[in-house]
């Protein structure tokens, strides 16, 4: 029998936010030196701009610790923003900010991204969420983790619809749910992965990447740099993780935690069905990527194929149906009320779906376009700290 710990860490990279005008405040540098961030360690470190602050939960057993990381972590990030007269939101783009008057974070990598990248490079000015399964570093669980990533492959524009929290870019509405995840296909390397038979067929192809120089410096073990590897879902061999990087970043904690628990249940289940001498369907990239281009387009309110029956089915249907294939493996793992909560985010919306209906709803009450957008920053605030404060 086949099995992984599947525990549960939680990368975010939030907004730094002058509240007085609800624009992006380069600031990181600064906050950095605060003791207070000191003393949480590398649990907190910069991102390529400066008005972003990335944290990473402790790996969690269970998704009750990663709510209680997320929550500790907001709440620290936020109280040493709050001391240097700033702020923190979660949100995958700024409403209304511009790249061209972002500053790049100084260092060694992020010098080389800007170089070889280019405008591609300073563009980035989005944010996102990370979520890491649990597998394990021995052989047979990176063989297990190469498996399930093949399959999870297929969820990843569902999981997408669920988090979209990017509708806006350069001050207007884009008419997109996840505006990031077209910033962010501007890299090489991005998108839905491809498969592999095995982690020796994946280690092959870093290998390949690092010999002819795309991944830059070897890492100091002298072993290519997977980390630029940006695809949707990629092995993290140090930890050994499955890294699902297709998110936005979600405004509030409980749909962060909701989203979490479903990727951590569908690993469960694919495991299950494994176990059962049964796997998921492989479908090409090309199938897979024209869902995604439909969640990154439509969020909840959009069709994504079923490829199964070859019809083009509502995404709030399949969500119901997505809670069903995991319903008998979220017990055992003690998810079910998190998992439960995706039904709220069907009822209100994704933190794009909010973000819109607050700026129409202005604009319908007479506000400009500037106070329109600032409402967001508002109202971004607000969703971010909630069930954070003590």
């Amino acid at each position: 029998m086949h099995s992984a710990p599947l525990t549960i860490g939680i990368e975010e990279e939030y907004q730094l936010i002058d509240p007085a005008t609800g624009e992006l405040a380069a600031v990181v540098q600064e906050l950095l030196h605060d003791d207070r961030i000191m003393q949480i360690g590398d649990q907190v470190k910069p991102e390529f701009m400066q008005s972003q602050i990335e944290v990473g939960s402790a790996i969690c057993r269970n998704v009750g610790e990663a709510r209680m990381e997320l929550q500790r972590l907001r709440r620290e990030i936020d109280t040493v923003a709050q001391r240097h007269g700033y702020c923190i939101i979660a949100a995958s783009t700024h409403p209304f900010a511009r790249w061209e008057e972002q500053e790049a974070n100084p260092g060694e990598r992020y010098d080389d991204l800007k170089n070889y990248m280019q405008e591609v490079a300073r563009q980035m000015l989005i944010f996102g969420m990370h979520v890491h399964i649990g597998f394990g570093t021995d052989p047979e669980q990176l063989d297990l983790l190469i498996d399930i990533q093949n399959q999870l492959r297929y969820f990843l524009p569902h999981i997408l619809t669920l988090s979209t929290s990017s509708p806006f870019w350069h001050g207007h509405p884009t008419g997109l749910k996840s505006y990031r995840s077209i910033i962010f296909e501007n890299l090489p390397r991005t998108g839905i992965p491809p498969t592999f038979s095995s982690f020796t067929d994946f280690n092959t192809m870093i290998e390949t990447f690092g010999r002819v120089g795309a991944l830059g410096k070897d890492r100091a073990d002298g072993k290519a740099d997977y980390t630029k590897i940006w695809w949707d879902a990629r092995p993290q061999e140090q930890f050994g993780t499955l890294e699902v990087r297709v998110c936005d970043i979600c405004t509030t904690v409980d749909e962060a935690v909701a989203i979490a628990a479903l990727i951590q249940a569908l690993c469960a289940k694919l495991i299950q069905l494994r176990n059962q001498n049964l796997s998921w369907r492989i479908y090409p990239n090309e199938l897979i990527a024209e869902n995604k281009w439909r969640a990154v387009r439509w969020g909840l309110d959009g069709q994504l194929v079923d490829y199964g029956k070859r019809e083009s089915i509502p995404m709030r249907f399949l969500t119901h149906e997505l809670l069903e294939l995991v319903d008998d493996v979220v017990d055992e793992l003690g998810s079910r009320q998190e998992i439960d909560y995706i039904k709220t985010i069907l009822d209100k919306g994704t933190s794009s779906d909010r973000q819109l209906a607050v700026y129409y709803q202005c604009k319908a009450d007479g506000a400009d376009e500037d106070e329109a957008l600032r409402a967001v920053v508002a109202h971004l605030r607000e969703e971010t700290m909630r069930g954070v404060v003590e």
